[in-house]
């Protein structure tokens, strides 16, 4: 995914808003080496993943699914997105807006068939910003 860490999000300290556009390259790069526990540590311990079809609740249900999807049907994928907006939610939540989608093996573009918009939730926690919830849905109409 492209990222934006040097994004400026007002109502956030310079420090809060480079992690909280950092999260889609931690998950860029644990997708990349299909680490389904570093993908799923990105995310709060109750955080949720909702994708069509899918919901994970909490960060042992993440990992697990994300384990069997890199040893299944997202083996040797990348994901990619360009994010669209952020913006604080008061100084402990935020909600970053991405497009993307995941990456076959050998493509440079995502298909339309797997092209995405998601909403990330973005929550500050004792050990840093990390994800309460994120959910995507195809970006056109199958």
């Amino acid at each position: 995914m492209t990222t934006q860490d040097k994004i400026s999000i007002p109502g956030l300290s310079t420090e809060d808003s480079a992690q909280v556009t950092g999260l889609p390259r931690r998950i860029i790069e644990a997708w990349a080496a299909h680490d389904a526990k570093a993908f799923a540590d990105v995310f709060t311990d109750d955080g949720t993943m909702v994708l069509p079809g899918v919901m994970c609740a909490g960060s042992d249900q993440i990992r697990d699914f994300m384990g069997n999807a890199f040893q299944g049907p997202f083996k040797g994928t990348r994901v990619t997105g360009t994010p669209v907006s952020v913006r604080a939610l008061g100084s402990d939540a935020a909600v970053l807006v991405t497009r993307g989608g995941v990456l076959a093996p050998g493509e440079e573009e995502v298909s339309d068939a797997r092209a995405v918009r998601a909403c990330w939730v973005a929550a500050r926690t004792e050990g840093g910003w990390r994800l309460a919830a994120y959910q995507n849905s195809p970006a056109h109409p199958s």
